[in-house]
């Protein structure tokens, strides 16, 4: 038989089965997600569409719902079985399966060997395209220089707190105190378990699902795609990053607690767990780049969740899962980390959690803290935001708490004092 017939037929089968899953997966129920409407903005422009994000976080059915009613073409790259086949090949074998797809969508694109170069050369014959992936990278700047074609980028984190209420089908009613009592007990579900949807949805154990998902981004994501060989190093540095979330590091300290022979190493496992969006790493604010540099980081985790299946936490500390809860949503309304948040230390090393940054204007400092009625802690949160406020030129100041509402005034400054799920509701 034709060696070519043959690897058609196998393409077109691999095609067909994937049109099996996705009709499939079009039948389904999802909820629907906030940066629906952004997207579907775009999809019949020549910009190639790009969506990012953890493993499981919902890029797909986010793919998917934006496409509602739409002819569009779907592969898969986590197949490994699609790999072996050239980009020629898999153009051929979608026409054949999807006859005029308006729109290509490809799903774990980071897997094909130089995807950048058939995704251009698609461009430039004038598909529409969508490509979700896994990587970090696919939202960086280097994209620029990869892809000739233009491409707007997507980022799809696990839900909001407001997405996770929705897929409860509860809704806050102004002045209710029963309802406030709801969204508390929402809350503490939410801060603990994390918005990957597989948790929300399904109501799968929370524990044990993240343990895995977290065990297996780590393997797909990290050691496989950058042949990482201290696989038990790897490991240990995140669960020591899960465990310190909120916390700063150095490159040198963690060399040093976790036995590794380089501070290079370090950066580059940093990075690797970076790009597979299971930590992020927060940079103390300066006016100066060079001191950003040199001073200690904070580390942050996409999803509350993984805090619970990987850090060695003793006892909840609700200040800091509320800080990594906050972090969150300040990048699902679309800020960018060491680009518009950042973390400051005064001159006398007082702290302040959250910088917020526009342009070359400060616009707004953010503590988190669970509670204000101590004394002290009072004095502590206020007294650093004041001493920031000073330095940084900056009058818009926040604390966040988890059930406490007002305002302070203190030496001709204001502070905003607002309960948690106000914030992530509003």
């Amino acid at each position: 038989m034709d060696f070519l017939f043959i690897r058609n037929s196998m393409i077109r089968d691999i095609i067909l089965q994937q049109k099996k899953e996705k009709e499939m997966m079009l039948s389904r129920v999802y909820i629907e997600r906030e940066k629906i409407p952004f997207m579907q903005k775009f999809l019949d422009t020549d910009l190639i569409k790009i969506i990012t994000g953890p493993r499981r976080a919902g890029k797909s059915s986010f793919a998917f719902l934006s496409l509602k009613n739409r002819n569009f073409g779907y592969l898969n790259f986590d197949d490994e079985n699609l790999l072996k086949f050239s980009g020629d090949e898999i153009i051929k074998g979608i026409f054949e399966v999807y006859k005029k797809p308006d729109i290509i969508l490809f799903d774990e694109i980071q897997n094909f060997a130089d995807w950048e170069i058939f995704v251009n050369k698609l461009q430039r014959r004038g598909f529409n395209l969508i490509l979700t992936g896994s990587n970090a990278k696919l939202l960086s700047r280097e994209l620029s220089t990869l892809l000739t074609g233009r491409h707007i980028p997507i980022e799809i984190l696990p839900f909001s707190f407001r997405e996770f209420l929705k897929s409860k089908n509860f809704e806050i009613e102004e002045g209710l105190p029963q309802t406030k009592g709801e969204v508390l007990n929402y809350l503490n579900e939410f801060i603990k378990n994390g918005g990957f949807p597989e948790v929300i949805v399904k109501s799968v154990e929370a524990k044990t699902y993240l343990d895995t998902l977290a065990d297996s981004i780590l393997l797909k994501d990290v050691v496989k795609r950058y042949k990482v060989k201290l696989l038990q190093k790897i490991y240990e540095l995140f669960l020591y990053m899960a465990s310190n979330f909120t916390n700063e590091y150095t490159f040198t300290r963690l060399k040093n607690i976790l036995n590794f022979n380089s501070t290079r190493t370090i950066e580059n496992y940093l990075r690797y767990l970076e790009e597979a969006y299971l930590i992020f790493s927060l940079n103390r604010f300066s006016y100066k780049i060079k001191e950003q540099i040199k001073t200690p980081r904070k580390v942050y985790l996409v999803d509350n969740g993984f805090i619970q299946a990987k850090s060695f936490m003793l006892s909840q500390d609700y200040g800091r899962l509320m800080g990594n809860l906050f972090f969150q949503e300040l990048l699902k309304k679309g800020l960018k980390v060491n680009e518009n948040v950042f973390y400051y230390k005064t001159r006398n090393q007082k702290e302040v959690d959250f910088v917020l940054k526009e342009g070359i204007e400060i616009k707004e400092l953010i503590q988190v803290v669970y509670d204000i009625a101590d004394y002290n802690v009072k004095k502590r949160e206020m007294g650093a935001l004041i001493e920031a406020s000073e330095e940084l030129r900056c009058d818009n100041l926040t604390i966040i708490t988890w059930d406490t509402k007002g305002e302070e005034n203190i030496k001709n400054r204001k502070i905003k004092v607002i309960p948690l799920w106000q914030y992530l509701t509003a």
